[in-house]
């Protein structure tokens, strides 16, 4: 069977939303994000899903005290992990702006162990890629993660991870399109 690549969940016209859906939405559009576009699009199917996840991903994005070089390189880490490349295209931009390398996250994108890294970017690409991979981190993983961070932010790292985690998923399966004029900026891997 030939791989489709039509998007799945088309955006839905404000006239034919529900309440709930209709207040989802504002939500979102009132908040910093602006507008409702990719994974919320999708979340609207689910609005009282969506409605309490957004508020996760606003703090986690907006408001946690992790810097934002390294919650970017979080952000990517997940992107790769679910080759969700809608994801990649929002917050590639952020990340280098943020102070990320190119080339960390070139590595990133192409599936490869970044060289170069600064102590807290390497933490971070082994927590969250033992998190994601192994579903687990191992001791010395862990103490380093905490020692360099501090329990709290271990925890925003973490949920950091699985919130674009949900929202890749979310997306592939609904098989989101990039906004228009972008390019997938990572490969898929093959199978």
């Amino acid at each position: 069977m030939a791989r489709t690549t039509r998007e799945r969940m088309s955006t839905i016209a404000p006239e034919t939303m529900t309440d709930a859906q209709r207040k989802a939405a504002e939500e979102v559009a009132s908040g910093p994000r602006g507008s409702v576009r990719g994974p919320f699009n999708v979340m609207l199917r689910s609005p009282e899903l969506m409605s309490p996840l957004q508020k996760v991903g606003e703090y986690l994005r907006y408001r946690s005290a992790l810097d934002r070089r390294i919650a970017e390189m979080a952000t990517l880490i997940a992107a790769r992990h679910w080759t969700q490349n809608y994801e990649w295209s929002a917050h590639h931009p952020l990340a280098l702006k943020a102070g990320l390398k190119a080339e960390i996250a070139d590595a990133i994108a192409e599936g490869r162990r970044p060289a170069g890294m600064a102590q807290d970017e390497e933490i971070v690409y082994d927590l969250l890629t033992e998190t994601l991979q192994n579903k687990s981190v191992s001791d010395v993983t862990y103490e380093r993660a905490v020692k360099q961070f501090g329990e709290r932010n271990v925890v925003d790292l973490v949920a950091l991870a699985g919130y674009y985690a949900l929202l890749g998923m979310l997306m592939n399966v609904a098989r989101t399109d990039l906004p228009e004029g972008q390019t997938p900026g990572m490969p898929h891997f093959p199978a």
